[in-house]
């Protein structure tokens, strides 16, 4: 292992003769960049600590930001280690080893022992937490589906009849009686499509107040109004039967 690692040994060269890799899959872009620069600035021991790896020709394997940082931030030299006799496969083994983030960060410590301010400064993106998830430690998210865009329809447009009227134009084409027309009709709605979401958005943001009793009585939609809501036909029963035992 010793004399493997003299192959890995650090050296100074000019930034320069250092080319940043075109198959770099990882890149830094806008304010992260400018903080990765800022970074570079204020503490250039960073880049002894992490020096940039290179293959034989000099081509970055590890650190491709953080040379260009260096150029950015005008660093005439920079600590490389050059990661000689690497093959093919195992450069760009490594390019991508290098660039994946094992683990995850426990934002419990980092909120009660590190300045968030100064890791925002480091590019840490530090998630925003409203006081009552900091006192639950726990995430919040909507249970109910909102879309991105408060839509505008009809309530035709929650239904798709092509395909119902295909059928329709089959069995009035036929030679069969018109009795027997009329039930195979019943038979084609089933051919009629439903969008769920549409009619969920529609009965929200567009329906009038009558419109939306029927579609929660038609069960076309979930809603939590209580025990006079959707579901109250069989619920409600249950509940004045059993409000009705405890009045006698």
């Amino acid at each position: 292992m010793a004399n493997e690692l003299k192959r890995f040994k650090t050296e100074l060269l000019p930034v320069s003769k250092i080319k940043n890799n075109p198959n770099n899959p990882r890149v830094i872009k806008d304010d992260k960049f400018r903080k990765l620069v800022k970074s570079i600035k204020e503490f250039p021991e960073m880049m002894e600590i992490r020096p940039i790896v290179v293959n034989d020709e000099l081509i970055a394997l590890g650190g491709n930001m953080r040379l260009k940082a260096c150029k950015e931030a005008g660093l005439t030299e920079v600590p490389v280690i050059k990661a000689k006799n690497l093959t093919e496969g195992q450069q760009r083994e490594f390019i991508i080893k290098d660039n994946v983030g094992f683990g995850e960060w426990d934002w419990d410590e980092i909120a009660n022992k590190w300045d968030t301010e100064k890791l925002d400064e480091w590019g840490l993106d530090v998630p925003e937490m409203t006081e009552t998830e900091k006192l639950s430690k726990i995430d919040f998210e909507d249970i109910y589906y909102n879309p991105n865009e408060n839509p505008v329809l009809n309530l035709i447009d929650c239904v798709n009849l092509d395909k119902f009227k295909q059928k329709l134009n089959v069995i009035n084409e036929s030679n069969l009686s018109e009795e027997q027309k009329e039930v195979l009709k019943f038979f084609a709605y089933r051919f009629i499509k439903i969008d769920f979401q549409d009619v969920a958005d529609y009965y929200f943001f567009n329906a009038q107040e009558d419109e939306q009793k029927v579609i929660e009585r038609l069960r076309l939609v979930l809603c939590d109004s209580g025990i006079k809501g959707f579901i109250d036909d069989d619920l409600l029963r249950v509940h004045d039967l059993i409000q009705d035992w405890s009045d006698g």
